[in-house]
């Protein structure tokens, strides 16, 4: 299986594969911003936009592959602030049903982790719907839980539920953070 990051051209180049992903996880039920049943061509809407964001350098996307086939993605929305340089928020983490248990959501991680101690970022944030299978993976890559917000967004079903909060120190901060913690 490759991970590999993709530029805008990547994007548009896997988009029927990266609609296919997005289509799956969403049925699958996890609550990555979508509504259930959602379209091959919404996918795919949601995803140029993503290339877009690519090319502008707001987003990088890294994107599984097992031969020519979408089985994962994970993003870091890149800052736009002079004071906010320094963190990333890590988003759309998502992986196929059929290649889920085999550790592709920890390598994505991982991935994504590593790739923005590289480029300076030292504090990675995300959210995550409340008692979802992925609070466990972000739990068991050190994540620290900040705090729970009611009602934060609607599940596929377009039931309202909870999002938990977490952060994490990559990096030198994360080096630093050990040292004194």
């Amino acid at each position: 299986m490759n991970v590999d990051r993709v530029d805008e051209h990547g994007v548009a180049a896997l988009l029927d594969g990266l609609a296919a992903l997005l289509a799956d996880t969403v049925a699958g039920g996890a609550s990555v911003g979508f509504l259930a049943p959602l379209g091959h061509a919404e996918a795919a809407h949601w995803w140029r936009g993503r290339a877009v964001a690519v090319a502008a350098g707001q987003l990088a996307v890294w994107v599984a592959r097992e031969g020519e086939r979408v089985t994962g993605t994970v993003s870091l929305a890149l800052p736009d602030k002079p004071n906010s340089r320094h963190r990333a928020e890590l988003a759309k983490l998502m992986v196929s049903r059929e290649a889920r248990g085999r550790g592709l959501g920890r390598r994505l991680l991982a991935t994504a982790e590593e790739a923005a101690a590289a480029a300076g970022i030292t504090l990675l944030h995300l959210d995550t719907e409340t008692g979802s299978p992925a609070e466990h993976l972000y739990r068991s890559a050190g994540w620290t839980r900040a705090g729970t917000i009611p009602d934060y967004a609607a599940d596929p079903g377009g039931e309202l539920r909870p999002t938990t909060l977490y952060f994490k120190q990559v990096g030198d901060r994360a080096g630093a953070h050990a040292a004194t913690g």
